[in-house]
């Protein structure tokens, strides 16, 4: 048996690879860093059994695909867990090191393991995220066109750009020709963004409606939509991998810190560890609570009367992320049952 550590970068992965029965360990470069390559280097491995550990930073994806592929059981190591295990850095950081640290982690039982989600739920990660990067860059165009209207003085518009009678007005507003032109392509782009936006968006209300995990997040929850439902199921994954509800709200990054000196944290702030886009789709259903018709309106009350609207928000995020991890255990596998009847994403672009 074999028990390796691969250290990913974008030209190669550097390995660092016990063999058990002999003792000998191997160390070197896979290059380049793509799936045939690696794929190539797995079927010149002594033995047909091994284990892997892979931190699970950009590319992982691939190779725990190709390690399983072959036989070999892939580990995926959380970054953040991993590198404070590595201590105070006494000495340069290389990818040796690093291959060399998670060979020996994943050897001593000591490995801090992500969990590694099903291909259906892969696939939905991306989905989620491609829409968050679509709003993104469309609120940067929007802001550009905030910032160039007030560079000329000009007044502050009364609506949000999306609207009907702010866009006409914004047209017509008197500008040079420089600031006209960016103005003009910037709606252009945002206007293209919205389109895509709207594709994405309707395929994922489309999924929600068809998901177990999602319909029983939007018929128990106040304020949980389709949209939320699908990124909370997409970013969260399998809930039974968390021992209790402070796991969940660990997991979230919506924990408060204590004061770690090797670590040099400072107490009383969110650790902001773990999905954002999690932490975003929580908190966002929490910031409804705000209204009187939420059950959990008393809490959120109480809370911003005690402290702030803020503070408020995010004990109402913790409150969801542990109840939502009861309702996803009770249902077990149908949690996170894939979609077999969803028309494709193209299918909504007509």
């Amino acid at each position: 048996m074999i028990i390796g550590g691969l250290d990913l970068h974008r030209a190669q992965i550097t390995y660092d690879v016990l063999d058990t029965e002999s003792g000998e360990v191997r160390r070197g470069q896979i290059a380049p860093a793509d799936r045939p390559t690696l794929r190539e280097w797995l079927g010149r491995q002594p033995h047909e059994r091994g284990s892997f550990a892979v931190e699970a930073t950009t590319g992982w994806l691939f190779v725990v695909e190709e390690l399983a592929r072959a036989g070999h059981e892939p580990h995926l190591a959380e970054p953040a867990e991993t590198a404070r295990m590595r201590g105070p850095k006494r000495r340069a950081k290389t990818d040796p090191l690093d291959a060399r640290r998670l060979r020996t982690l994943l050897q001593q039982w000591q490995l801090p393991e992500s969990w590694i989600p099903p291909a259906h739920i892969v696939e939905l990660r991306h989905v989620v995220r491609l829409r968050k990067a679509l709003v993104d860059e469309r609120t940067a165009w929007l802001q550009r066109i905030q910032a160039t209207l007030y560079h000329h003085g000009v007044p502050r518009p009364r609506g949000t750009l999306h609207g009907r009678d702010t866009r006409r007005w914004v047209e017509q507003v008197p500008l040079p020709w420089g600031a006209r032109m960016a103005i003009d392509i910037a709606l252009r782009c945002a206007d293209g963004l919205s389109a895509q936006l709207d594709i994405v968006e309707r395929w994922l209300r489309c999924y929600a409606e068809r998901q177990p995990g999602c319909r029983a997040l939007m018929a128990q929850y106040y304020g949980i939509g389709p949209i939320l439902a699908v990124t909370i199921i997409a970013e969260l994954g399998d809930v039974a991998r968390f021992h209790n509800g402070r796991e969940v709200v660990r997991y979230t990054g919506l924990d408060v810190t204590v004061f770690s000196s090797d670590g040099h944290r400072s107490d009383g702030r969110l650790s902001y560890q773990g999905p954002g886009l999690l932490r975003w789709a929580l908190v966002e259903a929490a910031q409804r609570a705000s209204r009187s018709q939420s059950p959990d309106h008393a809490y959120y009350a109480q809370v911003k009367e005690r402290i702030d609207g803020g503070r408020a928000a995010l004990s109402v995020a913790r409150l969801l992320a542990k109840r939502i991890r009861y309702t996803l255990l009770a249902l077990g596998d149908e949690a996170l049952a894939p979609v077999s009847d969803l028309p494709d994403i193209h299918s909504f672009a007509a």
